[in-house]
C-alpha cells in the first residue's frame, strides 16, 4: 500500500519518487545539489534546478532509497507492455538502458559508510540474519542505527536527529 506522504516530481525526462518514511535525513541529496533538493523551499525538490543526469548522479547517492527515479519514458513503455505483450525493436537507445540496468543488477561488494552523527549505512548485496539465524532483510542498502533510540532495531528510523545524537558523546 501507498504511504500518503509519498510524493513525486518530474522534469518531463525523469520522475523522482520520495518516500518519507524511509527517510533518515542523511542530508546527502541537500549538501550534493542544493539547487534542486532544499529543505527550507517548498516544494523542496525543484526539478528544473540541475541537468537530469547531475539529479540521477545524487538520487543514487541516497543510502535509504527514499529517493528513486524513473525515465518517464521507462514507465510509459511498462505501461504500454504490460497492456501489449509484443517486444519493441530493440535501438541504441532501448539497448543502452537494457545495459544500465543488467550493469545495476549484477552484485556489487558491500560497502559500510558510518554517517556523521547518524546511521551506519550498508550498501551491496547482502542479507541481515537474526538471532535466530533467521533472514531479517535481504537487500541493496539499509541503515543500521548507532544511537541506541530506534523504535525499529537494529534498524536507523531517524531517531537520531531527533535525540541530538552526537559522536562526541
Amino acid at each position: 500500500m501507498e504511504d500518503p506522504r509519498d510524493r513525486q516530481y518530474t522534469n518531463g525526462e525523469i520522475t523522482v519518487f520520495w518516500k518519507p518514511s524511509k527517510c533518515i535525513h542523511a542530508t546527502t541529496c541537500f549538501r550534493e545539489l542544493i539547487e534542486v533538493f532544499n529543505p527550507g523551499r517548498r516544494p523542496w525538490v525543484n526539478m528544473e534546478g540541475a541537468p537530469t543526469r547531475r539529479i540521477i548522479e545524487v538520487v543514487k547517492k541516497c543510502p535509504t532509497q527514499a529517493l528513486e527515479f524513473k525515465y518517464n519514458r521507462e514507465m510509459d513503455q511498462d505501461e504500454i507492455e504490460s497492456n501489449n505483450p509484443v517486444v519493441a525493436e530493440e535501438t541504441p537507445e532501448t539497448l543502452n538502458r537494457k545495459e544500465e540496468k543488467e550493469e545495476e543488477n549484477q552484485t556489487r561488494p558491500t560497502r559500510i559508510n558510518l554517517m556523521k552523527d547518524g546511521p551506519i549505512v550498508v550498501e551491496g548485496d547482502f542479507k541481515v540474519i537474526g538471532p535466530e539465524g533467521n533472514t531479517l532483510k535481504s537487500m541493496l542498502m539499509t541503515s543500521f542505527c548507532r544511537c541506541g533510540g530506534s523504535k525499529s532495531m537494529p534498524f536507523c528510523d531517524g531517531t537520531h536527529r531527533k535525540i541530538g545524537f552526537s559522536e562526541k558523546d
